[in-house]
C-alpha cells in the first residue's frame, strides 16, 4: 500500500493514527466481550475503518455525517464519550436513546451525526435535507452520507442523489464497496463495473479511492469539501475496501474464499498505516505502546462506568410522553373580524400563504408547486411572493423529499411536502413511519413536517386517485392526522399544523376543492388540533364521521325529518377527542360510525371498540359503522357510487333507531 504524506504535518499524520487506531482496539474488546456473552451482537468494521476516520478528520466539526453499522470511526472522531457510546450499544438510560434502540441507530445534534434506521437508504435524503438547509442559511457546509454497496441497489439512494444533483445540493455520498452486501457477493447485487460509472448517469462528479488508504481518503475528502463549499454540487466517492468479519459477528464469513480473505489482510488499514509512520520516523516503538495503554485505558474507564448502569426502569407515562417533541398548542385567533368567502381550496391556499408568511424557515416541497402552482393551483403565485428557494419543485420521488424534510428539521427549519395524490404517499412510507413518526421517541428530534394529502372518491379517478388511506398511518404513534371537512377548519387546522412541531399527515378531500365554500377570516387564525366539532344537535343518535362523511350525515339527516342526530366531526384524528365523544354518547345512547374509507380495518373500527369498553352503560344498541365496500376503489361512476358509504348511511339508522 503507497501512502502519500503530501503536504500534511507529523501532527496530522499522528492525529489520523490515534484516530484510526481507537476505533480498532474498540472492536477489540468488543469482540472480546462478545465472546464472554457480556454484549448481545456487534456490528464490525475492522478493516474498513480508513473510511470513516478519514472522511471525519477531513471535515469540520459541524458537518453533519450519517453513518451507518460499521462506521464507528465516526462516533469516535467526533469525540463522542465512550461511556455514553457504549451505553447506547447496551441499552441502557445513559445512552442517547433511553434504551429505545440499540447499536448506532441515533442522532446526536452536538455531535453533528445522524444514524441510520435498520432499512438501508432512507438516511440518504434525510442528507439531502440537511444540505438543502445548510444552503439555504447560506452556511457553506458539506453534509456526508454512507451506503454500502449492497444498499445501493434501494430506491431511496438512486431518489437522493437525483435530487442533491437536481439541486446541486453539498453532499458527499460514501458507497463503502466491501465486496459483498451480508452474504450476498457484488455480481449477484448489481452488475455495474465500479460505482463512479452511476455518478455519470446522475450527472455529477464520481471519484474513487483506496478505502483501506487513509491518508487518500482523507485527503481526497479534503479537496472534494473545499471545492464543494465554494461551489456546492453533490459528489459520489467509492470507497474499495473489505469487511474483515461478518455482517455482524453472528453471521461468520464462511461464504467468503479463504485466499480472498488473505488477500485483503494484507492490507489491513490500521497495520499498513502504523508500519509507514514507523518507517518515516514519525512515531516510534514507544510512542505506539503509550498510545495504545492510554487508549485502553479510556476504553475500560468507559466500560467500568457503563457497566454499573442497568437496563432501564419502565415508565409509562415516560414512554407515551416521548412519542411527540414537547408542544402545547396556543390556539390564535383572528386580528379582526374581516371574512370572505372562500373555498375549501382557497382556504388551503390562504393557510398555507399565511402560514409561509408566519414561518420564513418554512420550505415548500412537490412535484409541479413552483410556476405551475401545482395540479389543483393551490400554490398559484407562491414563486413570485416567495422564492424558488422556498417553493421548490421536486423530482419524482416521494422518499427523498419526505426525508428531505426530516433533515430540514434536524437544521431547525420547517418543511411542508405536498403529495400530489394521497394514493402515491405508499413511495414515501417508509420515510414517514419509521423516520419522521419515530425521530423524536428514538432520539429527541422533532420531525416538523406537514404532509399534505388530497384525498378521496367521488370524481370517478379510480382505485390510483381516490383511495381513503388515512388508517394507515392512524396506527403509526408519533404521527397526527388531521382532516378537516370545511373551508374553516382547513384552514386554522393547516396553520396550526405548522405551528407544531410534530409530523402532521394533512388529508384534503379533492371533491370539497371547487364545490364547499363559505366565510372565513382573512387574517391567520388556528384551531386546536385533537379537538372535535358538534355541526349538528340531536337527541335520537350520534354519528360520528369527519370529511366527506360529515356533508354525507348533514345530507341524509336532512332527508329524515323526524330523526334529531348528533353528528360529531372529529376534525382531528390523531389523536382523537375521546371526551367530545364520550359526551355524545351518553347524550343519545346510540351511535354510528361514518367513514369513506373501507370497513375491515378503518379507523370506525377503534372508536367503536374505545365506546364499547369505556361507555358501554350508556349504549341502548350496538355500535354501528358504515364505510365503503372492502374493494379497490372502482373507475366507473355508477360502480363508485355503489362502493362509497353513502348508500348505506339512510338503512343505517333506521336499523339503529330500531334498537
Amino acid at each position: 500500500m503507497k501512502f502519500d504524506r503530501q503536504q500534511l504535518t507529523p501532527d496530522t499524520l499522528k492525529k489520523l493514527y490515534r484516530a484510526i487506531l481507537f476505533p480498532r482496539l474498540i472492536e477489540e474488546k468488543m469482540l472480546i466481550l462478545l465472546r464472554q456473552n457480556r454484549i448481545s451482537k456487534w456490528f464490525s468494521g475492522i478493516g474498513q475503518e480508513a473510511i470513516s476516520v478519514g472522511l471525519t478528520q477531513a471535515l469540520e466539526k459541524d458537518e453533519y455525517i450519517l453513518p451507518m453499522h460499521r462506521n464507528l470511526g465516526v462516533f469516535t472522531g467526533r469525540e463522542m464519550p465512550f461511556d455514553r457510546l457504549f451505553a447506547q450499544w447496551q441499552g441502557t438510560m445513559m445512552g442517547y436513546t433511553k434504551g429505545r434502540d440499540r447499536s448506532f441507530h441515533f442522532g446526536t445534534n452536538e455531535h453533528h451525526i445522524v444514524g441510520m434506521i435498520s432499512h438501508l437508504g432512507p438516511q440518504n435524503g434525510v442528507a439531502d435535507g440537511i444540505a438543502l438547509a445548510t444552503k439555504l442559511k447560506g452556511e457553506k457546509k458539506v453534509t456526508a452520507v454512507f451506503n454500502g454497496d449492497g444498499g445501493t441497489s434501494e430506491g431511496d439512494f438512486h431518489e437522493a442523489i437525483n435530487v442533491a444533483a437536481v439541486w446541486d445540493l453539498p453532499v458527499i455520498f460514501i458507497v463503502e464497496n466491501n465486496g459483498y452486501g451480508l452474504s450476498t457477493p457484488s455480481n449477484e447485487q448489481f452488475r455495474c463495473r465500479q460505482f463512479i460509472d452511476k455518478a455519470i448517469g446522475y450527472g455529477i462528479e464520481g471519484v474513487q479511492v483506496d478505502g483501506n488508504n487513509i491518508l487518500e481518503v482523507y485527503s481526497t475528502v479534503v479537496r472534494i469539501a473545499e471545492k464543494m463549499r465554494k461551489d456546492p454540487k453533490p459528489v459520489l466517492l467509492e470507497c474499495i475496501t473489505f469487511r474483515m468479519r461478518g455482517h455482524e459477528e453472528a453471521s461468520g464469513t464462511k461464504y467468503v474464499p479463504k485466499e480472498l480473505m488473505e488477500t485483503w489482510a494484507k492490507k489491513d488499514p490500521v497495520e499498513n498505516y502504523e508500519q509507514f509512520l514507523l518507517t518515516e520516523g514519525i512515531v516510534d516503538a514507544g510512542y505506539i505502546e503509550n498510545l495504545r495503554k492510554e487508549l485502553k485505558k479510556e476504553i475500560e474507564d468507559g466500560l467500568a462506568v457503563a457497566f454499573e448502569e442497568t437496563h432501564p426502569e419502565a415508565s409509562t407515562e415516560l414512554e407515551l410522553q416521548d412519542v411527540h417533541a414537547p408542544y402545547v398548542q396556543t390556539v390564535v385567533a383572528p386580528a379582526s373580524n374581516n371574512q370572505t368567502e372562500k373555498r375549501f381550496i382557497d382556504a388551503i391556499s390562504d393557510g398555507l400563504r399565511q402560514s409561509m408568511e408566519r414561518h420564513d424557515n418554512l420550505v415548500l416541497m412537490g412535484q409541479d408547486i413552483a410556476e405551475y402552482g401545482g395540479v389543483f393551483k393551490i400554490t398559484d403565485g407562491f414563486v413570485e411572493k416567495f422564492g424558488k428557494a422556498r417553493v421548490r419543485n421536486t423530482p419524482i420521488c416521494e422518499a427523498a423529499i419526505a426525508g428531505a424534510g426530516l433533515g430540514l428539521s434536524i437544521k431547525g427549519m420547517k418543511a411542508m411536502v405536498e403529495m400530489q395524490f394521497a394514493d402515491f404517499v405508499t413511495e414515501a412510507f417508509n420515510q414517514i413511519v419509521n423516520n419522521l413518526a419515530k425521530a423524536h421517541w428514538r432520539w429527541g428530534q422533532a420531525a416538523d413536517v406537514v404532509v399534505r394529502m388530497p384525498t378521496g372518491a367521488g370524481t370517478a379517478a379510480g382505485p390510483f386517485h381516490s383511495q381513503s388511506n388515512e388508517a394507515w398511518f392512524f396506527h403509526t404513534p408519533g404521527l397526527k392526522i388531521v382532516y378537516p371537512s370545511n373551508p374553516y377548519d382547513a384552514k386554522g387546522l393547516l396553520c396550526a399544523s405548522f405551528d407544531d412541531p410534530n409530523p402532521v399527515m394533512f388529508f384534503e378531500h379533492k371533491l370539497m376543492y371547487r364545490s364547499i365554500k363559505e366565510m372565513i377570516p382573512d387574517d391567520y387564525y388556528t384551531i386546536e388540533i385533537g379537538k372535535a366539532k358538534l355541526v349538528n344537535e340531536g337527541s335520537d343518535l350520534s354519528i360520528i364521521t369527519y370529511g366527506m362523511g360529515v356533508h354525507w350525515a348533514k345530507e341524509i339527516i336532512n332527508t329524515m325529518p323526524e330523526v334529531k342526530a348528533d353528528i360529531l366531526d372529529l376534525r382531528t384524528l390523531l389523536p382523537w377527542d375521546k371526551v367530545a365523544v364520550a359526551e355524545t354518547v351518553k347524550k343519545t345512547n346510540r351511535v354510528l360510525i361514518l367513514h369513506e374509507d373501507t370497513l375491515t380495518g378503518g379507523i370506525g373500527g377503534e372508536i367503536s371498540a374505545w365506546i364499547s369498553e369505556h361507555c358501554f352503560e350508556d349504549l341502548d344498541a350496538p355500535v354501528l359503522r358504515v364505510a365503503s365496500l372492502d374493494t379497490p376503489i372502482p373507475f366507473a361512476p355508477t360502480l363508485e357510487n355503489n362502493f362509497l358509504a353513502k348508500g348505506r348511511i339512510k338503512e343505517a339508522i333506521e336499523k339503529l333507531l330500531k334498537f
